[in-house]
This record gives structure tokens, sequence and C-alpha cells, in this order.
């Protein structure tokens, strides 16, 4: 099993920015998918982007594309979610998920039943 770890969260201002990071223990497979995910209190978790670790495709969510990037660092085992023009409809706490994918995933990253989660940051946006 993967440990996942998430850093990076905070509290920032409508407009600000701030990259999240989660680092992989290990990766135990040929076709490793990552990808993050928010869950506001009292909202249903939402798939926020997603990133095939060999080739780098990346995925979004059409409320944060122009807005995030997904990317990758293979010799560290880690995977950013840089974010830029926040707002505070953001506000989450952030998850990363990991698993080595088959096809169901292209079908749908975000309905996609990850094996591994990390345990979460928090992301506030004030107005």
């Amino acid at each position: 099993q993967t440990q996942l770890v998430e850093s990076g969260g905070g509290s920032v201002k409508a407009g600000g920015s701030l990259r999240l990071s989660c680092a992989a223990s290990e990766y135990t497979g040929s076709s490793i998918c990552m990808a993050w995910f928010r869950q506001a209190p009292g909202k249903e978790r939402e798939g926020v982007a997603a990133i095939y670790m060999d080739g780098g495709n990346t995925y979004y969510a059409d409320s944060v594309k122009g807005r995030f990037t997904i990317n990758r660092d293979e010799v560290k085992n880690t995977v950013y979610l840089q974010m830029h023009n926040l707002k505070p409809e953001d506000t989450a706490m952030y998850y990363c998920a990991e698993d080595d994918c088959n096809a169901g995933f292209y079908k749908g990253w975000p309905q996609y039943d990850y094996a591994d989660w990390g345990q979460g940051t928090q992301v506030t946006v004030s107005a």
C-alpha cells in the first residue's frame, strides 16, 4: 500500500496562489495515476485534477481549468497542484489519491476507485 502525504495548504485571500504537494512512499505498479480531490463541508467530494504518471497526461475539472496545474516529479515521487487565482469557492480539504490504474481511469478519472488516499490538507480562501 502506498502512503501519501499532502502538504502546502493554508489560508489566502481571493486571487492568491498556493502549491500543494503529495509525496508518495513508493509506486507499486507500472500504470500509476494520481489525482487531487477536494471536499468542502456539506458538499460531495469533487475531482479537481489528475495525471497519468507515465507520459504526464493531465485532466482537470471545468471549475479549475486555466487556474490550476497538476504536474509531477518522478524522482521525488511527488505530485503537485499549483493553484492560481484562488476563489472563496475553492475552500475545501484537498486530498490526493493514487492507484495502479486500469482503463477505467480514462473512462472517468473523477469516478475511478483509487486504492490509496492521503489525509488531506486544508485550503481556505477568503474574500
